[in-house]
């Protein structure tokens, strides 16, 4: 939404603009609300990489965790600018990320291990060349809307073979914080015309960032919980301070 605020980074070039009026704090950051949501998002990243990284888990889960910081970090960028390039930088994160769930989800029952990351990876170079060459809005949804989509049945599968309660907990919170979050996300572009003349904005996209950077996280500890089950690892959800939870595991003394 624009402003009568002078902008440091110069006209909008992004082909997508929020509910949140532009350089209403500062002149260095035109949506501020959907700007600093996304700190959660990199603190929750960095507590499951250094939870993956301690306790051994596959490299696989520490390169997904540094994906959802890269990708939040990419959002600070496209918020903070409204640029076009910045907006790519949270875009082209987000199919990387989706990717790499795939191969986590999908990878243990595949037969021919070089062959799907392979695709993934060419996949994934390949729609990054194609999105920094081609503006499509609309597009880009659906696309990442049927990424989103191919991943649920494997999510699902992994839920109804697991029979711990904690971790099944984390999926269901999941599933809330994803149901949440995009509802926000859905009144803030369906509704904004509306809020705009409220008092409050809500700051939906905001509040989408924020329910976003829990639901990865529990998402990446399910994840992780299942394949150390898978492992033999036999792993266990535990809380923090009785709150935060996370995965412990105990690997045979062999590995």
């Amino acid at each position: 939404m624009a402003s009568e605020i002078s902008s440091f980074w110069g006209p909008v070039t992004s082909t997508t603009e929020w509910c949140e009026k532009n350089y209403v704090h500062s002149s260095y950051i035109a949506e501020f609300y959907n700007t600093i949501s996304n700190v959660p998002s990199i603190v929750l990243a960095l507590i499951g990489l250094i939870n993956a990284l301690r306790q051994g888990f596959e490299k696989r889960f520490s390169i997904l965790h540094i994906s959802n910081m890269i990708l939040s970090i990419g959002s600070v960028l496209y918020h903070a600018t409204l640029q076009h390039v910045q907006q790519q930088s949270d875009e082209t994160p987000m199919v990387w990320e989706m990717l790499l769930y795939m191969y986590i989800l999908y990878s243990p029952d595949w037969h021919y291990r070089s062959t799907m990351p392979t695709f993934l990876f060419l996949y994934g170079a390949v729609f990054a060349v194609f999105h920094s060459q081609v503006r499509f809005g609309t597009g880009f949804k659906v696309h990442y809307a049927i990424l989103c989509l191919l991943c649920v049945p494997r999510m699902y599968k992994y839920y109804i073979h697991t029979n711990d309660a904690s971790a099944k907990r984390l999926a269901k919170w999941y599933v809330a914080t994803l149901f949440l979050g995009s509802l926000c996300w859905l009144c803030d572009r369906l509704f904004c015309k509306e809020i705009s003349h409220w008092s409050i904005n809500p700051q939906g996209h905001a509040l989408w960032h924020a329910f976003m950077g829990f639901n990865s996280y529990f998402a990446n500890t399910f994840l992780m919980f299942c394949r150390a089950e898978q492992r033999g690892w036999a792993p266990k959800v535990v809380h923090f301070l009785g709150v935060f939870p996370y995965v412990k595991i105990e690997k045979p003394k062999a590995q």
